[in-house]
């Protein structure tokens, strides 16, 4: 199944939107990969910011310490306590990423997964992923809709790396199919992690598939698949990033977290 949906996803798609043989892919896999479709113009704009703010620790950030995941430094104090995991509310650092999001061969891309106009709520994601060479951390298996409140589970996002991932660097994995699966909730841990020694989760993880981007490349995937990634094993920090969408059929619950910090209504390409 794996290598077949890598056959899908590097087919050649039209200018403007998903392939049917990609939007296929990403119905029967829950998730699907457009090459280059930013270019280094993008690309760099983004990075400057990244970079500007990293060194400034613009808030609002998260820091590896925060999470407490395994690498993490065990406090803000300890040694690589200030280490970013994530740059916060990326939708308001700059005009390049709602420029981003607003551009009509992404939003096409999103309605033809969502199959309706499309809105991008600010208080999930919308953020740049920071995976820096030392303190970073293992993030375990998890679908993103583990703490989200929306009336239904059917919500995408949208990974764009600005630079190479790998495993070497923490690259995501991701299990092809599970956005499918019912998983009973003994499967998981406490924290909503997947379990990586039940014994029904052990040849599903076996099975897995690594995402490896180029930078421009860009990862959709259904907030039900399960996903996971290592440390940056490297001496070079890698930058990614990340927003969430739902159709406008699906909102947020009422009094839920999701529910906070309001959205955007992506202008639809027509």
């Amino acid at each position: 199944m794996i290598g077949a949906s890598a056959s899908l996803m590097e087919t050649v798609t039209p200018a403007g939107g998903f392939s049917e043989e990609e939007l296929d892919a990403f119905h029967r896999d829950g998730f699907a990969i457009s090459r280059g479709l930013a270019n280094a113009d993008w690309i760099d704009r983004m990075r400057s910011v990244t970079r500007e703010h990293l060194e400034r620790e613009v808030p609002p950030l998260e820091f590896e310490a925060d999470v407490r995941y395994p690498g993490s430094p065990e406090s803000l104090e300890s040694p690589g306590g200030h280490t970013v995991r994530r740059l916060l509310q990326a939708h308001s650092r700059g005009m390049v990423f709602t420029e981003w999001v607003s551009r009509p061969d992404v939003v096409k891309r999103l309605e033809q997964v969502l199959g309706e106009r499309v809105y991008m709520p600010l208080a999930h994601h919308n953020c740049v992923m920071t995976k820096q060479p030392a303190y970073s951390s293992d993030t375990g298996w998890h679908q993103d809709v583990r703490y989200w409140s929306f009336v239904k589970p059917e919500l995408v996002s949208m990974w764009l790396a600005l630079g190479t991932e790998r495993p070497s660097n923490g690259c995501l994995w991701v299990i092809p199919g599970s956005h499918r699966m019912t998983i009973d909730r003994t499967r998981f841990d406490e924290k909503m992690f997947f379990r990586m020694d039940h014994p029904d989760n052990v040849p599903l993880i076996r099975d897995a598939f690594a995402v490896e981007l180029d930078p421009g490349d860009v990862l959709f995937f259904h907030a039900r698949t399960l996903h996971a990634a290592s440390r940056n094993h490297t001496d070079v920090p890698k930058f990614s990033v990340v927003f969430t969408f739902r159709g406008a059929s699906n909102p947020p619950v009422c009094g839920s977290r999701s529910a906070t910090s309001g959205e955007f209504l992506l202008p639809s390409p027509g």
